[in-house]
């Protein structure tokens, strides 16, 4: 009896080892996106640069659990817009990143270590993440941070919180160079809970109201259009006229190469009688 349970033991135990492929860890270099009300027109000319690193751990040959972190930067900018309404309302912003991820991958091909014939496979990603931002526009060669403005009529205390939420998720592919070092490529877009992530999102305030709860400045920053030929501008800054759309929430995207180095797999112990 006590064989038999043993035995069942080792059976068990084989079964969650060999699922339990092992840990990978690395970091990687790349490129930060962002598209919103500030970028209607999917401009990529001016990236930001981002960075971070990869903890995973490889289920089996097909599934892993990644977690992650990132630092980078996004900036966005009507006068790159081909709309020539957007470039008369003249709003920019730019903002630093840090994000931590959760995302679970699953790999197109079978994929093993070190394997001469499942060394490599595209993959594809879903998942979660929580960011931090902080937008911020330039003026007078400085930079000074919107959130605190209120630059939609916002009042203190009501003003978006930095810390938000997104789903993530995306397409990679891994190769192997060798048993222990492998390579990455990955395109990751974040879809985010907030709209808020350039400081624009829904109409102007009463620019009087806003200077006297902010100040000044507020106010300027809440409205910096610019007179352009063909373009009607009379209801940039009045109360309840559009600033931003509402309707659909900020997109950044996070694409990259990485390093990642593989720990080794659990194996089973041997048993003998």
């Amino acid at each position: 009896m006590k064989q038999y349970l043993l035995g069942l033991v080792l059976v068990f135990s084989s079964v969650i080892l060999s699922a339990q492929n092992g840990w990978e860890a690395g970091g990687w270099i790349g490129t930060s996106h962002y598209f919103g009300d500030l970028n209607t027109n999917f401009d990529l000319s001016k990236p930001g640069l981002a960075g971070g690193f990869v903890l995973r751990y490889d289920f089996n040959k097909r599934l892993a659990l990644k977690l992650g972190g990132s630092f980078g930067s996004v900036s966005g900018d009507d006068a790159r817009s081909d709309n020539l309404y957007q470039r008369a309302r003249n709003l920019s912003f730019r903002s630093p990143l840090a994000e931590g991820l959760m995302q679970l991958e699953f790999n197109f091909f079978p994929y093993v270590h070190g394997d001469p014939d499942y060394f490599f496979t595209p993959y594809m990603l879903g998942g979660f993440n929580v960011f931090y931002f902080n937008p911020q526009a330039e003026i007078g060669n400085e930079l000074v941070e919107l959130r605190p403005l209120g630059t939609e009529g916002q009042f203190k205390g009501e003003e978006y919180y930095t810390v938000q939420g997104g789903l993530a998720f995306g397409i990679g592919f891994k190769i192997d160079l060798n048993y222990y070092w492998s390579l990455n490529f990955e395109i990751g877009a974040r879809k985010l809970f907030t709209d808020y992530l350039d400081d624009v999102s829904t109409v102007y305030p009463d620019l009087q109201d806003l200077e006297q709860l902010h100040g000044e400045l507020a106010a300027q920053l809440s409205d910096r259009s610019i007179e352009i030929e063909g373009v009607d501008t009379s209801n940039f800054g009045r109360a309840g006229y559009q600033r931003g759309d509402s309707s659909a929430n900020d997109t950044y995207v996070l694409s990259g190469i990485s390093i990642v180095y593989y720990f080794g797999g659990l194996k089973c112990p041997e048993y003998s009688r």
